[in-house]
């Protein structure tokens, strides 16, 4: 008997089905899709910088505070200049590899240590699990901002320290997450199943515990991106994050806060509009990623392509 269940189709294909799925999930979410279409055009941008594409940032006496607007000029001075007539697009662009590598890296760190941290924690619990959420609880007792200010005071401001204490403040939400989910996951049957069949803890963490959690912990993450580059931004206009001559948007906001009477452009208009973009898209698509991931929630897709 032919079957047509979707259980015999061939990899290759159930894998451009869901695809396909995807896609047109996408397309069903306006909000989703333009989102999406920022954070490509931020990409695009930072690739066209890492290729050299976009010309030196080099120093101009003559372009000093230029206004934004004048397409007399060169397109890269579309955007104005900065006091030492430095294109402020080519900056922009510049801040936002900086900025958004910052986060991902961050992001990144914490969610894999904090969801390895979390299923252990959930799976084995004992004393494990009570002293890395004793840990979590510890940190979780001071601001993450101050805590954040401490560390980069302690060791000095540097893309490393940041990275390191950012992941560090973010990682006991994975690691509770990840340890509720694993609660939950570790009592259903297929679990019991696998245990019967003589699966051995590290068998059942990477084959069962894990996919069931990634869902979760993914969307957590998505949503954390955009945190984390605030955090990012708000630690280096404060002067304990990026140090000149690197350059994210935070540190191009309190670079400009002296001419707020005379030169708006450089306040931080157009680096403090990047980072409420990029942070809203991140948002608006974790927002549609836990919907997809949902089936519950299925039917907000077809509400919305109605």
């Amino acid at each position: 008997m032919t079957s047509t269940s979707a259980d015999v189709l061939p990899a290759r294909e159930r894998r451009s089905r869901r695809i396909l799925w995807f896609v047109r999930a996408l397309a069903g979410d306006p909000m989703a899709v333009a989102a999406t279409i920022w954070l490509l055009i931020v990409v695009l941008a930072i690739l066209a910088d890492a290729s050299s594409l976009l010309g030196e940032n080099r120093i101009s006496l003559k372009a000093r505070n230029l206004p934004p607007f004048d397409f007399g000029q060169s397109w890269t001075l579309w955007l104005g200049a900065d006091a030492l007539g430095r294109p402020l697009l080519v900056r922009l662009i510049q801040a936002a590899s900086t900025t958004i590598g910052i986060a991902l890296v961050t992001v990144l760190t914490s969610l894999i240590g904090g969801t390895l941290l979390g299923v252990i924690a959930g799976y084995f619990g004992g004393i494990i699990g009570n002293l890395v959420m004793r840990v979590c609880d510890i940190i979780l007792g001071f601001p993450t901002l101050l805590v954040a200010l401490f560390g980069l005071y302690l060791f000095g401001p540097s893309v490393g320290n940041l990275i390191i204490v950012l992941a560090v403040t973010r990682m006991p939400a994975y690691i509770r997450v990840a340890r509720a989910e694993t609660l939950e996951v570790r009592e259903r049957l297929f679990v019991d199943a696998a245990r019967v069949f003589g699966g051995g803890p590290v068998w059942i963490l990477r084959n069962h515990i894990l996919p069931s959690v990634a869902p979760t912990m993914l969307t957590l993450a998505s949503v954390n991106l955009a945190m984390v580059m605030l955090f990012e931004s708000g630690l280096s206009y404060l002067g304990l994050g990026i140090q000149p001559p690197a350059v994210s948007w935070g540190l191009m906001v309190a670079q400009g806060q002296g001419y707020l009477s005379s030169a708006w452009w450089l306040l931080g208009f157009f680096p403090g509009l990047a980072v409420m973009l990029t942070t809203m898209s991140f948002n608006l698509l974790a927002n549609w990623f836990r919907i997809v991931n949902d089936p519950s929630q299925h039917w907000r897709l077809v509400s919305r392509r109605r």
